[in-house]
């Protein structure tokens, strides 16, 4: 397997300003390291951000979602539907919470949730009592479908916005639509923090619930209330979210710039597909995946012998996993997703690419030759 250092051309490429290496230093010499006035901060500035009530800070985006579907009051042996079609935590939180999670397929074209196969699994699983939807590669879900089934049928909506911060339905940035919704802060994201998670809600007594369960404490020093665990975000982290969270704006934009720049050099490959946009969505472009039929990995050699970063996120659904199969998980059908981890390979798109390293990555694809003679 590459590594991001050897190739000319990375996947991803955290950017740290000046600035925000400075933050992070004051809060060293400070000697207040965790849970201080710069968590504080960022949880108002990025609930501000998004449009919700609340944001409770993490230490991983795994911890907000395990969170916010306790929170959220998602009981033991709940059935919730999600996707086979993510990073495997969105699933292991309902696990973890002793929920069980019910694999809906995918939309082909956006590979999120697809709203028709939803309604249908509602219609045949009257028991269900959530939907967990995943915002993909930064692509808003059809939130208009989703939200009316969950108010139709009394469903506890939560979102996993890990790889989606900025991203908007409709004009209104995701994340605060249901009883709550999470975003990752790992490196590679959007906006990052090294390691770390925000979990929003605009329901009071979610958000209580969460920053109870995130401190492992009370409103009574060392008189426990709930059973909680420590998800507390560090100081630093804080500091370098909040310093971040002044750039997500234009860096979303350089991201959606490079990816305009793509299909407009890639869309006439008859071999290939580019993301779709659907109206009303605004893409953020965590992730910049094509799908492949039939030569994905050829193209994947190709794109390592020419210095081209590249991933596949993701290569098996998660109810194809080894631990989703002993958990009796393997009977699921899913086409579109098991398809989908067939084709799909994401290539750079970050904001930290110059128009050097996005022709470098066109040439590649384009001098790539897809049917052998």
């Amino acid at each position: 397997m590459h590594t991001t250092s050897q190739y000319a051309v990375p996947i991803a490429q955290p950017e740290i300003t000046d600035e925000e290496k400075r933050r992070v230093i004051e809060v060293l010499a400070s000697g207040r390291l965790v849970a201080g006035r710069w968590v504080g901060e960022f949880e108002e500035r990025f609930a501000a951000y998004v449009g919700a009530a609340h944001a409770v800070a993490t230490s991983s985006g795994t911890a907000a979602l395990m969170v916010a579907v306790e929170a959220a009051g998602i009981a033991p042996g709940a059935r919730v539907i999600t996707t086979p079609f993510s990073f495997g935590a969105t699933a292991n939180a309902l696990l973890h919470r002793g929920a069980r999670p019910l694999f809906v397929d995918i939309d082909p074209r956006t590979y999120n949730l697809d709203p028709d196969a939803v309604a249908a699994a509602l219609d045949r699983a009257p028991d269900v009592r959530g939907l967990l939807l995943v915002h993909l590669y930064g692509l808003p879900c059809r939130m208009d479908a989703f939200e009316a089934m969950a108010n139709a049928r009394g469903l506890v909506l939560l979102e996993d916005a890990a790889q989606a911060h900025g991203a908007a339905f409709r004009g209104r940035r995701v994340g605060a639509a249901g009883a709550a919704g999470i975003f990752s802060l790992y490196p590679t994201k959007n906006l990052m923090t090294g390691e770390g998670g925000l979990l929003v809600t605009n329901d009071d007594a979610v958000a209580d619930t969460a920053r109870l369960l995130v401190n492992c404490r009370s409103r009574t020093p060392y008189i426990y209330e709930i059973l909680g665990y420590n998800f507390r975000m560090t100081e630093m982290a804080g500091a370098l979210g909040a310093t971040q969270l002044t750039h997500l704006e234009a860096r979303n934009a350089r991201r959606r710039e490079h990816a305009r720049r793509l299909t407009a050099a890639l869309a006439d490959l008859d071999w290939l597909v580019v993301p779709y946009e659907p109206p009303g969505c605004l893409h953020v472009y965590h992730q910049y995946t094509l799908r492949v039929p039939r030569v994905r990995d050829r193209l994947i050699e190709h794109l390592n012998a020419h210095g081209v970063g590249n991933r596949v996120y993701y290569p098996v659904p998660i109810h194809r996993t080894p631990l989703y199969m002993r958990e009796g998980y393997g009977t699921a059908r899913c086409p579109e997703a098991e398809r989908a981890a067939r084709e799909v390979v994401s290539i750079p798109v970050h904001p930290g690419l110059d128009d050097a390293a996005l022709d470098r990555v066109i040439r590649a694809i384009r001098s790539f030759v897809p049917h052998r003679s």
